[in-house]
Parts: C-alpha cells; sequence; structure tokens
C-alpha cells in the first residue's frame, strides 16, 4: 500500500518492504510517517514504568522482561516508521516476534512454582525465534512475518 505522494526525506528513499497508508515525509522532513511514529510513544514509555514498578514491587523478571519487550517494539517501530528503511523494519518486526515468545513464556508460567524457570520451554522459544530469524531474512517476505506473528499467540 503505497502512499499517492511519494516524498524522499532526511533518510533518503525508501527500502522497507512496507509502506503503509500514510503519506510520507508529509508533516516534517525528518519522519517519514509523523503519526505512526509518535504513536509509539505510547508502546515506549508506560512500558519502561511498568518494568520499574515491576522490580520495586519485587515480581518475578519474566514481567521485566515483557514490559521491556513492549519498548523494545515501541523504539524499533519508532524507527521504521521514522526512516521507512528495510533494516528499521527488521528492527520493528523481528522484536514483535521475540516479545511475543516472552509473552508465550509468561502465560504458560502462570500457574508454576514462584522463581523457577521452565528451561525446556525457554529453549523451545529462542530455537523458534532462531529459526523464524533466519528465514525471515532469507525470504525477506512480510506475509511471513505476518503469519508467524498471528500463529505464535494461538498455540497458547
Amino acid at each position: 500500500m503505497a502512499p499517492a505522494v511519494d516524498r524522499e526525506g532526511y533518510w533518503g528513499p525508501t527500502t522497507s518492504t512496507l509502506d503503509w497508508c500514510e503519506e510520507n515525509y508529509a508533516v516534517t522532513w525528518y519522519i517519514a510517517e509523523f503519526w505512526n511514529t509518535v504513536s509509539n510513544l505510547i508502546m515506549i514509555i508506560p512500558p519502561i514504568f511498568g518494568a520499574i514498578q515491576s522490580v520495586r514491587d519485587g515480581l518475578e523478571k519474566r514481567y521485566v522482561a515483557a514490559y521491556l519487550a513492549l519498548t523494545v517494539v515501541g523504539m524499533g517501530s519508532w524507527c521504521f516508521h521514522m526512516t521507512l528503511k528495510y533494516e528499521m523494519q527488521l528492527l520493528d518486526e523481528l522484536p514483535m516476534i521475540y516479545s511475543c515468545c516472552i509473552f508465550v513464556y509468561c502465560m504458560f508460567e502462570c500457574f508454576k512454582t514462584k522463581n523457577s524457570v521452565n528451561y525446556h520451554l525457554l529453549f523451545t522459544l529462542v530455537l523458534f525465534s532462531l529459526i523464524v530469524t533466519t528465514v525471515y531474512l532469507k525470504v525477506k517476505e512480510p506475509v511471513f512475518h505476518q503469519v508467524i506473528f498471528f500463529k505464535l499467540p494461538s498455540i497458547y
């Protein structure tokens, strides 16, 4: 879905495999998709406070990891929508898969003994992430990412 007007801004020509429906560089020369970019603040700032509060409350590390994963996704999405560069697209999309794996781990560990670690599940999710990353870097097909991102939470 390419916008009707294709402008080149500070970051140069678009190299991403996706270009959303927002007009590029319409608000400022420095941000390709202004509203998609700034809307990511909600994915960056509140999760930081959640992570800090989780530490203060002495919650397990998996909760801190989940909050920080949301922050990383928000920062990656900020970079992608700001530049529309392929490398930044990867910084947006791959952390979405990784954070989803963290959330799946958290869901499976809801009713476990406190402070125990399910190493088998952890290994499986890390291996899954590595395989998805490798395949995605080879095929460079956004539909692959979309299918994986849709299916991953449904395993629970």
